[in-house]
């Protein structure tokens, strides 16, 4: 069955391609093992020196990249120039740090010399998602390369182009071949891949039964494995938050790429004193979001990636709304063509609905009323998920207690979760395990080997 591209905002097909073959694959295989023997053995200044070459591709062509994610999977034309600079950003902070962040580290020992030596491992296989279809990948590519591995990336198949355009830059960059390689093969093909010898680790974002699968073939092969999976990220807002900034911040925290990004915010979660203040403003920033066409500058909301997306999320507001959910702001699809879907504030919610214990990927923000700070943090913790969340008050010391108790691998204070290369990045909970970016991230693909001399 050929992948096909389907533009979401009108539902029709951009491009379709045949998945590659089995004798493709192999030979892909085959590329990557002779490209690690002398990859692994390059210097760090000449990877870093390549990687900059890189950024300046991506910065060079920007405006091109932007618009192919926004006729694959409808991100807004900005967003997606957005996208592709911090993808630059990325590649130059590991070409710059890498070799620092993996030199030897001494031991104290009680005689004799001893250290951690960081030594690439091999390819590591990249199994990626479509919200961020540049973005993920090279956060992925920067540290796994720049360590010494060799990478292949299977990309969502809704975003082949995309997958390919990213496989042309590293070749246009100057990368040997075989460093980095594309397999547009659909997603079945992915328990083969890693049962192969040639692939020592797998990486994946997406979801909680993608990252089951993928964990299960991986422990079956004894191979290291990453999963960034789902989140229900809490948005924590206590008395003394300043509401106006607060609600105007909300509401950009949850509608980033139309509410389709693991670390939106996505349970509202408001201490009773403030909670009709922040209904009456939050969903008056949330009324400054129009779906309207992606690729107009002046648009700030797109539409989702798919119809079936869309679907599934009014699937979801509907069982809330049954559930006794009340409906706020929006609560449908939009439009009569296309992916679109209203920006969409539900309060009422309970434990039970959709609304609280799914992820909700798209543009609906699930608002939750709590007693004080100590019950806010019991809401924000009766999760499943633990990839990220925010808290909002004029105390920094309650801040931070409040970050502290809160169960995810992020929590920031007064301000909207977000990636950033300099940070560490990744979950607890069903919202998986590792952590990429920073200097934790280009640890994990690598054997941490202790030496000791006499």
């Amino acid at each position: 069955m050929a992948i096909q591209s389907v533009n979401p905002t009108n539902n029709q097909i951009e491009a379709e391609f045949e998945p590659h073959s089995s004798a493709y694959v192999e030979s892909a295989l085959e590329r990557t093992e002779q490209a690690f023997k002398s990859w692994s053995a390059e210097s760090f200044a000449y990877r870093g020196k390549l990687f900059i070459q890189l950024a300046s591709q991506l910065r060079s062509q920007k405006e091109d990249l932007a618009r192919l994610m926004t006729l694959e999977m409808g991100k807004t034309i900005n967003e997606g120039i957005a996208e592709i600079e911090k993808c630059a950003w990325v590649c130059e902070y590991y070409a710059e740090n890498a070799e620092r962040f993996l030199r030897d580290e001494p031991l104290t020992t009680d005689s004799g010399k001893a250290f951690i030596s960081y030594e690439p491992i091999g390819c590591v296989l990249a199994v990626m998602p479509w919200n961020f279809p540049f973005w993920q990948v090279f956060r992925y590519a920067a540290p796994t390369l720049m360590a010494g591995n060799t990478g292949i990336l299977k990309h969502a198949s809704n975003v082949p182009q995309c997958a390919l355009a990213i496989e042309q830059l590293f070749i246009e960059a100057g990368f040997p071949v075989g460093v980095f390689q594309n397999l547009l093969i659909e997603s079945s093909r992915v328990e083969a891949l890693i049962d192969d010898g040639r692939i020592v680790a797998v990486t994946l974002t997406g979801s909680e039964l993608a990252g089951a699968k993928v964990a299960e073939a991986a422990g079956r092969n004894i191979k290291s494995s990453l999963l960034e999976l789902g989140g229900s990220d809490p948005f924590i807002v206590l008395a003394d938050a300043d509401i106006d900034k607060t609600c105007r911040i909300a509401a950009k925290a949850r509608m980033i790429n139309c509410g389709q990004s693991c670390i939106a915010a996505k349970r509202f979660i408001v201490v009773e004193r403030v909670y009709e203040e922040f209904i009456h403003k939050f969903t008056a920033f949330m009324k400054t979001y129009i779906p309207a066409d992606p690729l107009q500058k002046s648009t700030n909301c797109g539409p989702m990636a798919s119809l079936s997306l869309a679907e599934e999320l009014q699937r979801q507001v509907s069982e809330s709304v049954k559930a006794g959910a009340h409906i706020e702001l929006g609560g449908k699809m939009a439009g009569n063509q296309g992916a679109f879907f209203e920006p969409t504030i539900l309060t009422g919610v309970k434990e039970g609905m959709p609304a609280f214990e799914e992820e909700m990927f798209g543009p609906v923000a699930s608002v939750i009323k709590a007693k004080d700070t100590d019950h806010a943090v019991a809401i924000a913790n009766n999760s499943r998920f633990g990839l990220g969340g925010s808290v909002w008050t004029a105390d920094p010391k309650i801040g931070l207690e409040v970050a502290r108790k809160v169960q995810t691998g992020a929590m920031f204070v007064n301000q909207m979760v977000a990636s950033d290369p300099r940070l560490p990045f990744g979950g607890i909970k069903k919202s998986g395990y590792g952590r990429e970016l920073s200097h934790l991230g280009i640890r994990e693909f690598v054997n941490q080997k202790t030496i000791v001399l006499p």
